[in-house]
């Protein structure tokens, strides 16, 4: 009698093995952040162009439309992934900020233009929680703070793309070629996206094709996932995930992490779409006010890599904490026109902190919620986060038509502290939580006995 052969092993869960699905979200983020930044770096030469009919106030509606056009597609992202899987679409989140920024580059008008970047912002927004969402679930064990901030470098290097090409195609050839550039995304990823990027095996899980989803866990070194790991599918299913953020254990943690959240991406869209404009406004010159959107980009890269070891050791709610906090100075230093080199250090360090700040909140949801709220938890932390980055350009824009852009800089501290407060006081929170929860459950387990 042959003996039955003994079952493959998995692969080891190691960043080797995930490092496909990781340079994969890597590269989509990268052109994430690259659309997201492109308005901001040509902004100073679209309100120079007088064909175009931009003002400053305008300018600032069209920056919330976008970011409104980011909150309905985070909100719908979840749905539509019920039935298409992150793999597909991501694919469509690609294609959509692609497609929008060819109408931005033919639009005639301030009205074509807006409509435009409202397409992009539709799948920027579906795309970011979708990204972070896998790279959570593939990440290696105790490196999710780590994977995550890796994978934010990408939205910082797209943001340098983006800047130099402010800095060079546009005073070259125009600020419209500028917005052609941001039609490679569509030529580039979905190709990758499509033949390399596997389905998440949690997702396949709830679809109800176990044998799929153990396939890919295994080839990827992943734990097979199970029911409670598993995101919620449908309308019911996902009404029932978000009251689960609700539970006992983070009815008051989930109210303080959308706060955090929205204040990080206020800083973040409001920062992205008008330092440029802002310190222009300070008195310098063209290309050095864009300049230091390439310069708070690069802080940004070097933030993320410090902020995701330091979390992995410390907790991303203390990192997110101390960085909001100096984020908040950073901002109150650059109300003064110091010497450009100063100043140049300024913009460098506080885009260390800045973005970092917002990336550990969402890397702070893997301790407040359970594998099965996790997906739902994320979602709507980035979700109603997205309230802030229409906030954001918005508020800014507003203060910039009454000629009071100096006050942005003040606005972007008060964000900042604001955002400490939340994220510090999540601990405190669970800790309320589960000592209410506690109480609780004698209590129940008493009226529901028999003598009840």
């Amino acid at each position: 009698m042959t003996p039955t052969p003994p079952p493959t092993s998995p692969a080891p869960h190691t960043f080797r093995t995930v490092f496909p699905v990781l340079a994969l979200c890597w590269l989509a983020v990268f052109f994430d952040g690259m659309d997201v930044t492109i308005y901001g770096a040509v902004m100073p030469h679209m309100l120079d162009d007088t064909g175009l009919g931009l003002t400053p106030g305008s300018a600032g509606t069209i920056g919330s439309w976008t970011t409104f056009g980011m909150l309905i597609g985070a909100l719908t992202a979840g749905n539509l992934t019920d039935w298409l899987g992150r793999r597909l679409m991501l694919v469509v989140s690609v294609t959509l900020f692609s497609v929008g920024s060819a109408v931005c580059a033919v639009a005639g008008g301030v009205a074509l233009f807006g409509a435009g970047r409202f397409v992009s912002g539709l799948g920027l927004g579906g795309l970011m929680p979708l990204c972070l969402a896998m790279v959570m679930e593939f990440a290696p064990p105790r490196r999710a703070a780590l994977t995550t901030g890796l994978l934010m470098t990408s939205y910082h290097f797209g943001g340098m793309a983006a800047t130099g090409l402010g800095l060079t195609l546009a005073p070259a050839a125009g600020w419209r070629w500028v917005f052609w550039a941001g039609v490679l995304p569509a030529l580039v990823a979905v190709p990758l996206l499509l033949k390399l990027l596997p389905e998440s095996p949690g997702v396949l899980l709830a679809r109800g094709e176990g044998e799929r989803a153990d396939a890919v866990a295994d080839r990827y070194g992943l734990p097979r996932p199970t029911a409670v790991a598993a995101p919620a599918a449908g309308a019911a299913g996902r009404l029932a995930a978000v009251r689960e953020l609700f539970r006992p254990q983070s009815r008051w943690a989930t109210p303080l992490l959308w706060l955090a959240s929205f204040c990080g991406l206020l800083l973040v869209y409001g920062v992205s779409t008008w330092l440029p404009q802002m310190m222009r406004a300070e008195g310098y010159g063209l290309s050095s006010s864009v300049g230091f959107l390439m310069v708070i980009n690069a802080g940004g890269i070097v933030g993320l890599l410090i902020a995701g070891r330091t979390a992995d050791r410390f907790g991303a709610v203390r990192v997110s904490a101390i960085w909001f906090v100096l984020t908040a100075a950073g901002a109150l230093l650059l109300r003064a026109h110091l010497p450009l080199g100063v100043t140049y250090a300024v913009v460098a360090l506080t885009g260390v902190w800045l973005f970092s700040a917002q990336v550990m909140v969402y890397a702070a949801t893997a301790s407040v919620y359970r594998d099965s709220e996790r997906a739902a938890g994320l979602g709507w932390v980035t979700g109603v986060g997205r309230t802030g980055a229409v906030v954001g350009p918005w508020l800014i824009g507003a203060l910039a038509t009454n000629g009071n852009q100096r006050w942005g800089f003040t606005t972007f501290a008060l964000a900042g502290l604001a955002g400490a407060v939340a994220i510090a006081l999540v601990p405190l929170a669970q800790r309320f939580d589960r000592s209410g929860a506690v109480r609780t459950a004698p209590a129940a387990a008493v009226t529901s006995g028999p003598d009840a």
